[in-house]
C-alpha cells in the first residue's frame, strides 16, 4: 500500500482513507484529514438528521477553490454494505427516471463519504417512502442585508409560526443566510407543506415589506431578506445540520438558540458569523443537539 494510503476499521467494516495531507481548505490549511476527524466526532449529532434521508453530496476533490460537482447516483465503486434506496428522480437534469441515493445510516458510510471529499450533505424533508416531517424555510438576505436582517426575519417568523402551533429551530446555512427547520406531522404532502410556507411568507412581507421579500424575482432581493417556501419542494434538498460548507474557513451548518438569534437581531457576535468545525465541535460538546426535537414530529399544519 502507498504512503498516502491509510486502512482503517469502523464499526466493523473497512476502508481505506486517501490524501489525508492534501489541504481541502487552502487559505485555513484544513486537511482532508481534518474534514474526516471532523465529521467522525460530530456524527452522533449529526446522523440522526440523515438517516432514511436520500442523501445529494457536494463533492470538493481538489478543494474549495478546485472545483465541485453534485452527487446525487452512488459512485460506481460505492461498498456493497452502504445502504442505497432507488428512487424516482423528477426532473432529473440528466434524463434518469430513477437515481440509486446513498443513505447514511451509520458511522462507516459518514467516513466513506468524508474520504470521497464529500464537503456538503444535503438531505430533503422527508424520509424514504414517506410524507415530509418537516418544514424548513431558508432565509437569503440580498446585499446589503445580511445575517443581522436574517435574525431579525427569522424572529418574526417564529413568532407568526407560533400562532399556529408550530415550533421553529433556527440554524446558519454555513454561508451567508439561516434557515428555520419546523417538526410537522409527516400526514401531508410537499405539495400542501411548500403552499403553507407560502402563504406565511406573503403574510409576513405585506406586514414587512422593507424588509421582508417572498417573491424569487432576483431584481426585488437588494437590501431584504428572501423568503424561500419553495425549500419544500418534493425535488429539493437543504443542507443538513452540522454539514460543512465550501467557504474559505472549514464553515458549518449551525444550530442556534433564540437567544442568540436575537443577540444577533441587534447586531452582536453570537449569530453575525459562519461557526467553523471547531467551534461547533465546543458548542456540542456544551449544549447537545439544539436541533433534537426535529426528529420527535410535530403537527399537521393547519388548512388554509
Amino acid at each position: 500500500m502507498s504512503a498516502d494510503r491509510l486502512r482503517v476499521e469502523v464499526e466493523g467494516r473497512a476502508l481505506e482513507l486517501s490524501n489525508l495531507d492534501k489541504v481541502l481548505y487552502p487559505a485555513a490549511g484544513f486537511t482532508k484529514g481534518e474534514v474526516i476527524d471532523y465529521y467522525t466526532r460530530i456524527a452522533p449529532v449529526l446522523l440522526p438528521h440523515l438517516r432514511d434521508r436520500a442523501l445529494t453530496r457536494i463533492r470538493f476533490p481538489n478543494g474549495v477553490e478546485g472545483g465541485s460537482f453534485f452527487e446525487k447516483n452512488a459512485p460506481a465503486a460505492t461498498p456493497g454494505w452502504v445502504r442505497t434506496e432507488t428512487l424516482p428522480a423528477p426532473g432529473s437534469s440528466k434524463g434518469r427516471e430513477t437515481i440509486d441515493y446513498v443513505v447514511a445510516d451509520d458511522l462507516p458510510t459518514l467516513v466513506w463519504l468524508a474520504n470521497l471529499a464529500a464537503l456538503e450533505l444535503h438531505t430533503p424533508q422527508w424520509r424514504v417512502g414517506e410524507q415530509p416531517d418537516m418544514m424548513v424555510v431558508d432565509l437569503d438576505p440580498g446585499a446589503p442585508a445580511a445575517l443581522k436582517q436574517c435574525c431579525q426575519v427569522a424572529l418574526a417568523m417564529r413568532d407568526r409560526l407560533a400562532e399556529d402551533g408550530i415550533d421553529s429551530y433556527p440554524k446558519t446555512s454555513g454561508k451567508k443566510g439561516m434557515q428555520l427547520c419546523c417538526p410537522i406531522a409527516g400526514t401531508q404532502s410537499s405539495d400542501d407543506v411548500s403552499a403553507y410556507a407560502k402563504r406565511i411568507a406573503q403574510e409576513l412581507e405585506r406586514a414587512h415589506p422593507k424588509v421582508v421579500v417572498s417573491k424569487m424575482a432576483k431584481n426585488l432581493r437588494p437590501g431584504k431578506v428572501f423568503i424561500d417556501w419553495s425549500q419544500n419542494n418534493a425535488a429539493k434538498t437543504t443542507v443538513s445540520p452540522y454539514s460543512m460548507r465550501a467557504q474559505s474557513v472549514p464553515s458549518v451548518s449551525t444550530p442556534l438558540t433564540w437567544d442568540e438569534v436575537e443577540a444577533g437581531a441587534a447586531g452582536k457576535r453570537p449569530a453575525s458569523k459562519p461557526y467553523t468545525t471547531a467551534e461547533v465541535l465546543q458548542r456540542v460538546e456544551k449544549s447537545g443537539d439544539l436541533l433534537a426535537p426535529l426528529l420527535d414530529g410535530g403537527p399537521e399544519l393547519p388548512a388554509p
